[in-house]
């Protein structure tokens, strides 16, 4: 059964500071402005669903990345890159066989365990399927532990959807139901349209039971909250990763301060109860 917990913090792991070569082994495009680097580490590396390294380009710098694969491989560490700023738009330029600065992981994790026996709901939006991922991976990897898993994700446009033919097989699956949902629709789009908050009471789940992870922007994490609670969920069913202007990962710079949190130490996963005095406050 579920129990109340808070997100695991396994620790920085690495225990170095200084990044670390590793060597891009895949660089593939998932949209115009997004890329998914698999990089090789150049010793066995561990991480729990969650966390994220700090990715260097000499130069120019570094910027906090969720890792975006497999928890139980090693041999390519996934990360799904936004070109946003200097720093990701040389992390999207590389290609195989070139080397990005790494150090990590960091941060704490999504509870996975505590959710067994329940429910799991994954709802995404946006950029926030990419920290998501690992969790559902390492939910169907142990599918027998948990009762239905869901998948609630959304983009502004067809596009800017991520990993669509992994999307495709989830979709076949029987036991993972997965809704998918755009702001904007074009002319071949069949599935539905409008805010991800808004798939919520179409989905099938037992609120008594149920653990919700949640990533996307802030005002999509406020009203799914909304929606979950006014689902049945109690707060403390609720998880969000604040992955929000992180920049050293070992809590000296305060850029991501929030309340008393500074995310990079005390996050990014946070159960909901913790964020809810500081979630709607402007510009905190």
């Amino acid at each position: 059964m579920r129990t109340s917990a808070d997100p695991v913090r396994p620790g920085s792991g690495a225990g170095w500071i200084e990044p670390r070569p590793w060597r891009v082994a895949v660089a593939r495009r998932e949209t115009t402005d997004v890329v998914t680097l698999g990089l090789t580490p150049p010793e066995p590396f561990e991480f729990e669903p969650g966390q994220f390294n700090m990715l260097y380009q000499p130069g120019i710098g570094e910027v906090p990345i969720s890792i975006s694969g497999e928890p139980t491989s090693n041999s390519k560490i996934l990360h799904t890159i936004r070109d946003v700023g200097p720093v990701t738009r040389a992390l999207c330029a590389l290609r195989p066989g070139q080397q990005v600065g790494v150090r990590g992981p960091y941060g704490t994790s999504w509870p996975v365990a505590a959710a067994e026996g329940g429910d799991l709901l994954i709802i995404a939006g946006g950029i926030g399927l990419p920290p998501l991922r690992p969790a559902l991976y390492q939910a169907l990897g142990n599918r027998d532990r948990f009762g239905r898993v869901v998948l609630l994700y959304g983009a502004r446009t067809p596009a800017d959807l991520l990993f669509t033919r992994e999307l495709s097989t989830w979709r076949g699956r029987f036991d993972l139901d997965v809704q998918v949902t755009v702001d904007t629709a074009t002319r071949d789009w069949r599935g539905d349209v409008g805010v991800v908050p808004n798939l919520i009471p179409n989905a099938r789940f037992d609120p008594a039971t149920a653990t919700a992870f949640v990533v996307g922007p802030e005002i999509m994490m406020r009203f799914t909250v909304r929606a979950l609670l006014a689902a049945g969920l109690t707060d403390d069913q609720v998880y969000l990763s604040m992955e929000r202007n992180m920049q050293c990962a070992e809590a000296l710079c305060g850029h991501c301060q929030l309340g008393p949190f500074l995310v990079c130490r005390d996050g990014p996963v946070f159960s909901y109860p913790k964020l809810a005095p500081w979630l709607n406050i402007r510009e905190v």
